[in-house]
């Protein structure tokens, strides 16, 4: 039996691998769901403790600190989440021959790119959600757990939890007009998708595409496919729910935050898609079909 433990699980992306669990995964997996409050992922022996009990084999780590303004105050919990936990995870890891597959961000990167960003770009990150999440990712690829992954997205909606998606529909409901922010562009990345691609990651084989001469812990790009800033996100949300509120494009400067945002957030996927066969789908068509299941599509 193949365990899998999945942390993170009341998030967007563990409540997206939970609903896709049972249709999916075939009789010799077992998948354990943790929140925080069932797994202290910050409290190394417990940590140990439950992945030996459980007679776990593969981890799937989607909790994050991703209260990104927050975390400019709130540094030692960003950090004990975002890299401490990591660095434990990966020390059970690959002390124990287990694969683990890490989410992380494109706030490691500055913004500041002209292309889309590829995994061996210089990293940068301009606050403490990013620095912090880089911080885990560098411990994990120090530790180098045998055959684990890296998955960094982008723009994380779901129809689970709270997103952008969520609050551009109620307040098109709520208001006449909104602006929203242009000059900050990337694509999203519909949580259900990329639940899919990790699920057909771990079923259709159990080890990463020897590419790598050194055995390396092996960095990937997803987001959905298309290119969009979050004015447009905004514009079409509205159009797909027919939703009447005007949506006006304004600058970042003009809606100040704690952190600073990345203005260029574009992944590059083509090594995801080349190494796993995969074909991702473009945004307009994920966000379909979560405001469908929502119930919010008109």
């Amino acid at each position: 039996m193949n365990n899998i433990l999945i942390t993170g699980a009341n998030g967007q992306l563990g409540s997206e691998l939970r609903l896709l669990n049972s249709k999916f995964l075939v009789s010799n997996y077992r998948c354990f769901f943790t929140t925080a409050k069932d797994l202290d992922i910050t409290d190394f022996e417990k940590v140990k403790e439950f992945i030996r009990s459980k007679n776990i084999k593969i981890i799937i780590n989607a909790a994050a600190y991703t209260a990104v303004d927050k975390a400019e105050e709130d540094k030692e919990n960003a950090d004990s989440v975002n890299h401490l936990a990591v660095k434990y995870l990966a020390q059970i890891s690959k002390e124990h021959n287990i694969r683990l597959i890490h989410i992380s961000t494109d706030y490691v990167f500055d913004g500041k790119n002209y292309r889309p960003y590829v995994e061996d770009d210089v990293t940068n990150p301009t606050g403490v959600y990013g620095a912090t999440k880089l911080a885990g990712e560098n411990a994990m690829r120090a530790i180098n757990p045998k055959n684990s992954i890296i998955i960094r997205t982008s723009w994380v909606y779901s129809s689970f939890g709270n997103n952008f998606v969520k609050t551009m529909l109620r307040l098109g409901k709520e208001r006449d007009a909104l602006g929203v922010i242009f000059d900050q562009v990337g694509t999203p990345t519909y949580a259900k998708d990329l639940a899919q691609v990790i699920l057909n990651i771990i079923g259709a084989d159990t080890s990463v595409p020897a590419n790598s001469t050194t055995n390396a812990v092996q960095i990937y790009n997803y987001s959905n496919e298309g290119v969009l800033s979050w004015y447009d996100f905004a514009k079409e949300i509205m159009r797909m729910a027919n939703l009447d509120c005007k949506i006006s494009p304004i600058e970042t400067k003009e809606y100040p935050t704690p952190a600073k945002r990345p203005h260029y957030s574009l992944l590059n996927k083509a090594k995801i898609k080349k190494d796993f066969n995969i074909e991702i789908p473009y945004w307009k068509e994920s966000l379909d079909e979560c405001l469908r299941i929502m119930g919010e599509r008109k």
